[in-house]
Formats: C-alpha cells, sequence, structure tokens
C-alpha cells in the first residue's frame, strides 16, 4: 500500500491586495512626482501645473485669514484611508489636508498616517478629473472626513461635500467661479471664487 501526499494550501501567503501595497509602498517615484494607490490602481502624478497651485494657494490664503478655528495645512501629507465598500486599502496624497492647529496633527506623523482629526481635505483637478470627483470622494467618506472640498477646473466650480456616511458624503452645495461658496465649521466662513475665474 502506499502513501498518498495531500497538498495543503499555503495558510500565510499573501493576497493580491497584500502584494499591490506591497510594491506601492517601496515605490520610488521620480523626482516632483507622486504616487498614489487608489482603488487599487497605483496612480503617478506629475507636479501640478501652475494653475493648479495657484488654485490651492488662494484656498489656503482664505482659509488663513478668514477660518472661524486656526487651521495648520499640508500639501503633501499622506493618508491611510480605511479598505473596503467602493474603497479598497488606499494611500492618498490630497492636495491640501486641514487640521485644527491644537491638535499638531501631522507632528511626529508616520508618512502615511490615518487621518482621524483631519477637518477637511482639498482636491483640484488635473489630467484625471474622475479621481477626484468619484474616486477620492468615496475614500474621504469612507475614512470619515467631514469635509472634502474639490475644485473643479474642467467644470469652473467649487464643491464642499459634508456629512459622510458610508462610502458617500450626503450633503453637498456647489458655486460656480465667481460666486461665495459657504465652508461649513469648524471653518465657518464663505470662500471667495472670484479669483478662480
Amino acid at each position: 500500500m502506499s502513501a498518498v501526499a495531500h497538498e495543503r494550501p499555503i495558510s500565510n501567503s499573501p493576497s493580491q491586495e497584500d502584494i499591490l501595497l506591497e510594491g506601492f509602498l517601496s515605490l520610488h517615484s521620480p523626482e516632483g512626482f507622486r504616487a498614489e494607490l487608489i482603488e487599487g490602481e497605483i496612480i503617478v502624478a506629475p507636479p501640478p501645473d501652475g494653475d493648479h497651485e495657484d488654485y490651492i494657494g488662494l484656498l489656503i490664503d482664505q482659509v488663513g485669514r478668514h477660518s472661524t478655528v486656526h487651521m495648520q495645512v499640508s500639501g503633501g501629507k499622506g493618508l491611510r484611508l480605511v479598505s473596503g465598500g467602493l474603497c479598497p486599502k488606499n494611500h492618498v496624497i490630497p492636495d491640501a489636508t486641514f487640521a485644527p492647529m491644537e491638535l499638531r496633527l501631522f507632528r511626529g506623523a508616520p508618512s502615511w498616517m490615518d487621518p482621524q482629526g483631519v477637518a477637511m481635505v482639498a482636491e483640484v483637478t488635473s489630467t484625471k478629473p474622475d479621481q477626484d470627483r468619484i474616486a477620492k470622494r468615496h475614500c474621504y467618506a469612507r475614512a470619515a472626513i467631514p469635509l472634502y472640498l474639490l475644485v473643479d477646473r474642467e467644470r469652473s466650480q467649487v464643491s464642499i461635500f459634508s456629512r459622510p456616511l458610508r462610502d458617500e458624503y450626503t450633503e453637498v452645495h456647489l458655486a460656480p467661479f465667481g460666486q461665495p461658496l459657504a465652508l461649513p465649521d469648524p471653518f465657518g466662513f464663505e470662500l471667495d471664487t472670484k479669483d478662480f475665474l
């Protein structure tokens, strides 16, 4: 009588998602480029154009001058977002990340930090606007980031998404460039978009 060997599955083999994440985290982007892992896809973006940076500068300036809560801002902070639903394991770098200054949220944070304590993230559309309009919106909502501000250059409008629930924000307000857009607390002021024209 002969013995038959039975194959057993390897119990600790990494999943495709784990392999992708490991590859992403070891990726070395060319200088000035930034890599993000969004909905299971690695996106490598070139440095932003001048108009993109102008919009971000205008936003940061107004938040600094008018916000009811003193905010700290980062233009390159990596966020590790909650996976699941429409948002698998993701690592995103918003164009701007705002947090109350009193929290000093960025001090001592790792390269990829959890978004707990972030008050608002902002994106300005660029070469792949649907990443900002759809994919990142779902991921930011799933991560329970209270506010998501989107400057949509192609549509010439600014939107503020609020009240996250699961993979979506349940409230959205928008204004065409040139019209004010009310930012809720803790910002508590009207964003002037005249200079966005």
